[in-house]
């Protein structure tokens, strides 16, 4: 702090308390500062407590401020955050990394403890329990249904996962500045908002903003609590963690104005579909989003939360809300008032006099209506009132987002079958999983509430749920199971067959666990466009389940309905939703709870004192967490017999001397791919297909398909995550012109496995490369996407556009991402994707640069190397930011 050249506006917050102080951005008495943007105000006050003239310079400040006429400029900034966030699924490689780069460190001379996180860490275990039971072993006890689902899950996650939290708790112990929010508990973003987030530091005598970055991409719902936080890649995480700022371009931010008021039957969730569509259709990729305006004043923070949870959705890079008086009654904190009014980061919506200078676009929340969105998009929103319609459009459609190509003959199909003794049908729509799921919206008692509701008059009227719907509650924290069960509407939900089956992201991640066999066959034999309908925020195609090839995202009133209903081919309007035992025709909207309703039960039941309660006591209340015991070395004794955590290969053979950069010459393309190819496509978090490479593998470890358990849970395991990578079964690979697993191995004209056919071109020293269209790497942030493709031998992907954090993960593994230049395309440049490709990298690189590729039929043409920094360059020269890190702490 004394080599501060800002050390001159430090000031006591209390003029009385010398020790508490804080950098009093106001002091730097610059007109620019109260036009800034409050999410930039963040960026700029952690720039000026940090800055040393090394990694963070006076120059650095000076283009934030300026960031009026920066922020189109591609200007890099540096950013440390105060904290970082994980989830187990990216939690575990990373600790896998930590405890591989300390051997690295050790074999370089170094001190392998300079490996440790040096801002605080901490890690929720959320990821890793499925729905394997639901409506299961129930009984009745006082009129409350009791099941034994949510044990007999949590029981099987702990069978099936032993070793991995074994290996988290021995990194909880030997790391310092990790902590780890044991499984049970809930899943991270909910977790975060409730209990984890500060809004304001107060450390080491210093007042200052909270701020994260996560490895996972819906880290941004903690911007609804005004805490500036985004999804990075874990490498990029890992990276924060030892003491690196990350390297940041100085983003574009969008205000978006809300403003009117909500109809009394709309939802949060229906408020963030709507802004997920039309935010796309503005455009905002690489831009922050800041809401402003009175519409702003109406949301409680759990419905800003559920908008900038979504913010993956639409693409942006964070959707923040500024602190105001809503976030401080959250909080019931004062002194944090008093800080982010001093500093100028405290707001009112109804102010339009601090609304900052940026980009203005708004929506009327007036003009929001019921609806999901579907049926292989988040942005692909419908009304509810045009659902049937738009599902009969895409059951026609040719084969693409928004279609099925189901022969005009085959629409009407009906496969009878026996389910529990007795007869039931499915057909096209008809809904086989209905799931109130995901951080999105257990977040938000008001959903979750109005859904407890609707459960409640659909049973009075003699509602039911047919048996063989896979119905989950799966729930963010124990605050909802709290408040539903004080409220009287757990009974409800049960009946209806949304009981808790555990605390996770369950499945909204794809962990929806198996069908009912007979359900499965029924699918299979009538070829059906079966449906989920979820209260999550990703339904790509294939992430659900592999039987639901329609996936609609809603909100959980309507998951219900949906799942009373049976199918999503239903004009809710006009057709009425069931017909009870008396005969009656019942509709939605004698069941459809108003908002008065639900604000009158969440006023008297969700209450400051229930989250002190269960949060009090989270990290020692899970008994099997507690008596697991794990070894307390500072090195990690790799055990050679596990197929859950490997020391990966990434170190091998690195010394300190740096290689220069060289050509790819001659390489072959692994994979042709149209555009949105997503995380999902690239590393799946799935289920291990019993016919894929990685399950060979498996089986040749002496493993049985019931002991495979997901892809997510095997990230430890290098030679699984290899094997998975590419190996989604819809996979659209244009060599295949069909969704498949497989390419072609282009010196023979065999169809193989990714796998296979990568293993074969490493063996005969071939380079290869990915040939891809617009937003390649879209979806969660998966640092395997990366990990995988480095290990398959890929050296470059050549696409027309990038996920932002994708991107960053292949630069952190030394994987060159290039772009098509504007208005260029493969099909504008006649590639088929069969020729030889050599990559011309000059000695000299500077960010952007443009380089020449050489095929072997004589064409030449130029793409851009999406090298953006001067850091990510020198992380290239390194071979990835890891090695780059290594180096680093070892010649210390």
């Amino acid at each position: 702090t004394m080599n501060n050249p800002f050390q001159h506006i430090v000031e006591p917050l209390a003029p009385n308390d010398s020790h508490q102080c804080f950098y009093n951005l106001t002091k730097l008495q610059d007109p620019r500062y109260d036009r800034l943007p409050f999410s930039i105000r963040v960026l700029l006050e952690s720039a000026v407590r940090n800055c040393d003239e090394f990694l963070v310079k006076r120059s650095d400040v000076e283009s934030i401020l300026n960031w009026k006429k920066t922020q189109t400029q591609t200007v890099e900034v540096p950013f440390r955050p105060a904290r970082v966030i994980l989830q187990d699924f990216t939690g575990v490689p990373a600790v896998v990394d930590f405890a591989a780069m300390r051997d690295a460190v050790m074999k370089l001379g170094g001190d392998p403890e300079k490996i440790n996180p040096v801002c605080p860490a901490d890690l929720v275990i959320d990821h890793s329990i499925q729905v394997d039971f639901n409506r299961n072993g129930c009984l009745w006890v006082f009129f409350l249904i009791m099941s034994d689902s949510l044990q007999k899950n949590q029981d099987l996650e702990f069978d099936r996962n032993k070793e991995r939290f074994q290996f988290l708790k021995w990194g909880s112990k030997a790391f310092r500045n990790m902590r780890i929010i044991p499984p049970g508990s809930g899943i991270v973003h909910q977790v975060n908002l409730e209990y984890l987030a500060r809004v304001v530091f107060n450390q080491d005598g210093y007042y200052y903003p909270d701020s994260l970055v996560g490895t996972d991409s819906h880290t941004t719902m903690i911007d609804g609590l005004g805490v500036l936080g985004w999804g990075v890649g874990g490498i990029e995480a890992e990276a924060v963690m030892l003491g690196q700022p990350i390297s940041m371009v100085l983003p574009e931010v969008v205000g978006y104005k809300l403003h009117g008021t909500p109809d009394k039957l709309i939802t949060s969730t229906d408020i963030v579909l709507t802004v997920t569509k039309d935010l796309r259709q503005v455009g905002v990729v690489g831009k922050f989003v800041e809401f402003f305006g009175p519409g702003v004043a109406q949301l409680s923070i759990a419905d800003r939360a559920t908008i900038a949870n979504m913010c993956p959705e639409y693409g942006a890079t964070a959707a923040f809300f500024p602190v105001d008086n809503v976030s401080i009654q959250y909080l019931e904190q004062t002194g944090e008032q008093l800080y982010l009014k001093a500093v100028g980061m405290y707001r009112d919506y109804n102010d339009a006099s601090q609304d900052p200078d940026f980009t203005k676009v708004k929506l009327d929340l007036s003009t929001v209506v019921p609806c999901c969105s579907g049926p292989k998009r988040p942005q692909d929103r419908i009304p509810v009132s045009y659902m049937k319609k738009d599902f009969e459009n895409c059951l026609g459609e040719k084969q693409g987002f928004k279609g099925f190509q189901v022969a005009p003959d085959r629409h009407n199909t009906i496969v009878p079958f026996q389910y529990n003794d007795t007869e039931y049908s499915l057909s096209h729509g008809s809904v086989v999983i209905a799931a109130i799921t995901s951080c999105t919206n257990t977040s938000n008692p008001s959903v979750m509430l109005g859904a407890g509701l609707l459960a409640k008059k659909a049973i009075e009227l003699g509602l039911s749920v047919k048996p063989y719907i896979k119905t989950s509650l799966s729930p963010g924290s124990g605050v909802v199971t709290y408040y539903l069960k004080k409220s009287g509407v757990m009974n409800y939900l049960a009946q209806l067959g949304f009981e808790v089956v555990g605390y996770g992201c369950m499945t909204c991640i794809g962990n929806s666990g198996p069908l009912p066999e007979p359900v499965v066959e029924a699918i299979t034999k009538g070829d059906l466009v079966a449906a989920g309908v979820l209260s999550g925020n990703r339904n790509f195609e294939g992430r659900v389940h592999p039987n639901t090839r329609a996936n609609y995202l809603a909100s959980p009133p309507l998951v219900i309905a949906y799942a009373i209903a049976g199918t999503v081919r239903i004009d809710f309007e006009r057709e009425p939703i069931a017909v009870n035992s008396n005969g009656q025709e019942i509709f939605l909207r004698d069941i459809w709870p108003t908002r008065n309703e639900i604000q009158a039960v969440e006023r008297e039941f969700v209450i400051p004192s229930m989250f002190k309660e269960v949060y009090e006591k989270i990290e020692k209340v899970n008994e099997r967490w507690n008596s697991l015991i794990a070894p307390s070395d500072k090195l990690y004794t790799w055990d050679t017999n596990s197929t859950y955590i490997k020391s990966p290969p990434f170190f091998d053979g690195l010394t300190m001397k740096l290689q220069p950069p060289s050509s790819i010459n001659d390489a072959y393309v692994l994979l042709n791919f149209g555009d949105s190819v997503t995380t999902d496509h690239i590393s799946p978090a799935g289920n291990i297909a019993r016919n894929s490479p990685a399950a060979r593998y498996l089986t040749s470890r002496g493993l049985t398909p019931r002991d495979f358990n997901s892809y997510g849970s095997r990230r430890g395991n290098d030679a699984v995550m290899a094997r998975g990578t590419f190996a989604n079964i819809r996979l659209f690979n244009k060599f295949l012109n069909k969704q498949a697993p497989q390419t072609i191995y282009l010196p023979t004209g065999e169809t193989l496995d990714v796998f296979d056919a990568a293993e074969r071109y490493q063996q005969a020293g071939i380079p290869l490369l990915i040939l891809a269209g617009k937003e390649y790497g879209s979806g969660s942030s998966r640092d395997w996407a990366a990990k995988g493709p480095f290990l398959l031998g890929i050296k470059a992907v050549l696409a027309e556009s990038y996920e932002r954090i994708h991107r960053s993960n292949l630069v952190g593994m030394g994987v060159i991402p290039l772009e098509y230049l504007p208005g260029q395309t493969a099909d504008s440049l006649g590639l088929t994707g069969r020729e030889r490709y050599t990559i011309i990298i000059p000695g000299q690189l500077t960010p952007r640069m443009k380089v020449d590729v050489k095929l072997d039929t004589g064409k030449t043409f130029q793409v851009q190397m999406r090298f953006d920094t001067d850091v990510e360059l020198a992380y290239f020269h390194h071979g990835g930011i890891l090695n780059y890190m290594i180096r680093k702490m070892s010649g210390k």
